[in-house]
């Protein structure tokens, strides 16, 4: 067997426990020398996983590990994300005094998960690869030990990641024990033969329920705003950014692999959980005064959009998803560094009336987080206009009317929340003003993802023809 296809996951395994090792003798605070080593390991990774990728879809460990064209798009979304969010990190856990060299390790290893969750092929290492990514989060939700809130964070997150863990077993017991393999390939081919009895329906309710939690869907959001707000800024925005990644190419490759011939029984549960999330993602957020909390119940609507393409069952569903998260992505990460230049006198603030008056203190500033408004909001030429229409032509031609109704009317809704944040920036009467300069890192972040998200419209072949390829990797036929 050549191991060349699992070279990534294995020099990040490698790299992440020599960074931790390297942390532990030597002397000093060796943080902001591991956080750079984590970013050029995670960009080595990138290149080898593009250089090695094959030209189809190749099974490994028995059928239980599989890299293609879906997985490898997700994973390079991943990778840059993770070390986006290390970057914008740096000056943060300078200044309040979270300087520990595990940071940057914890996000390593939990992008290791991640990694194995996209290349999944069984239920077995669908677990090992959810668990991997968690069992790291939990404890970066908690990392500022001398926080109450982010101890809470922590400890909520992995009370309800636990319950959520659960569910997912017990699911993937239930069709395990019906169809009598954990592979995808052998679920398809024993679902794929006949109705679903009920024992196949209730695993499969399980099933998506374990998911949903992951990627922060109703009904199962309920930890989504408390961790937000709690967490330390830079683990919120990595939240906000790789793992909702990672859960919605799980997510995608379960429903339309092994359980793609029984999509008129999941099709109405996700119907729900996307117009739920939808719905309280529009809603919930209005009387928001926390910038976190707001994004946070942004991400809730976010996922559902994300959802009512995988709704429509498609390729080109799919494709729409992929769009909308790559979209999404650096919509979110370029928000979250506008947030963590929010200071005053040195203290982080994380009021959205703080930002009254942004435009005249930080015109750069106030212009860059206006545009993420914009884009999240939905409005033309912005990219974020053109990851909903991708979600929501496949859903039309399914004949799914309703959903996209749905779906254009919460947008609608959203935007209220998103526009508002802009006219505090501009229209009101201006406070007392950030802190100045901005870290270069901070301003790198800012300027790139603004430009991504304004100039899309400009040259969006390249992410539809990769997207295109990865979407048709799902669907061979």
């Amino acid at each position: 067997m050549s191991y060349s296809l699992v070279l990534p996951e294995i020099v990040m395994a490698v790299a992440g426990m020599a960074i931790l090792i390297l942390g532990v003798f030597r002397s000093g605070n060796p943080t902001r020398a591991a956080a750079w080593q984590a970013v050029a390991t995670l960009v080595a990774v990138l290149l080898i996983m593009c250089a090695g990728a094959p030209d189809g879809p190749t099974v490994m460990f028995g059928g239980s590990f599989i890299v293609d064209g879906y997985s490898v798009f997700l994973k390079g979304l991943i990778l840059a994300a993770s070390a986006i969010a290390i970057i914008m990190s740096l000056g943060y856990i300078e200044r309040e005094q979270m300087a520990r060299f595990e940071f940057p390790v914890l996000i390593l290893f939990a992008t290791l998960g991640m990694m194995m969750m996209v290349s999944a092929n069984d239920l077995i290492s669908l677990y090992l690869g959810v668990e991997l990514q968690s069992l790291a989060l939990y404890v970066l939700a908690a990392f500022r030990r001398d926080s109450l809130r982010s101890t809470e964070a922590g400890l909520k997150y992995i009370v309800l990641g636990a319950l959520s863990s659960g569910m997912l077993l017990y699911g993937a017991s239930l069709l395990y024990g019906y169809a009598g393999t954990t592979s995808f390939a052998g679920l398809a081919e024993v679902l794929g033969a006949g109705p679903a009895p009920l024992q196949v329906v209730v695993g499969i309710v399980f099933l998506s329920a374990g998911l949903a939690f992951k990627v922060s869907a109703v009904p199962f959001h309920m930890w989504t705003p408390d961790v937000y707000e709690g967490a330390p800024t830079p683990v919120t925005a990595f939240f906000a950014a790789a793992p909702k990644l990672a859960a919605i190419g799980l997510f995608v490759r379960v429903m339309s692999g092994p359980l793609g011939a029984l999509a008129d029984d999941w099709r109405q549960i996700i119907v729900f959980i996307a117009i739920a999330s939808m719905a309280l993602g529009a809603f919930a957020a209005i009387n928001q005064t926390n910038i976190k909390r707001l994004m946070a119940y942004s991400a809730i609507g976010n996922v559902g959009y994300a959802l009512v393409g995988l709704a429509a069952g498609t390729q080109a569903g799919v494709q729409g998803v992929l769009i909308y998260m790559a979209i999404y992505l650096f919509m979110t990460l370029g928000t979250f560094a506008c947030i963590l230049c929010m200071r005053r006198n040195g203290r982080m603030v994380e009021g959205i009336a703080e930002l009254a008056g942004l435009s005249r203190n930080h015109p750069m500033m106030a212009a860059a987080l206006a545009i993420f408004m914009f884009s999240l909001a939905g409005i033309p030429p912005l990219a974020g206009f053109f990851g909903k229409l991708y979600v929501f032509l496949p859903v039309i031609e399914a004949k799914l009317y309703g959903l996209a109704v749905i779906g254009v009317l919460t947008s609608v809704v959203g935007a209220y929340y998103y526009l508002r944040i802009v006219k505090i920036m501009y229209f009101d009467e201006p406070g007392d003003a950030f802190d100045r300069p901005l870290e270069w890192e901070l301003s790198a972040v800012l300027a790139g993802s603004g430009l991504l998200v304004l100039l899309f419209v400009v040259a969006p072949g390249l992410l539809l023809r990769l997207t295109g390829s990865a979407a048709a990797a799902l669907f061979p036929g």
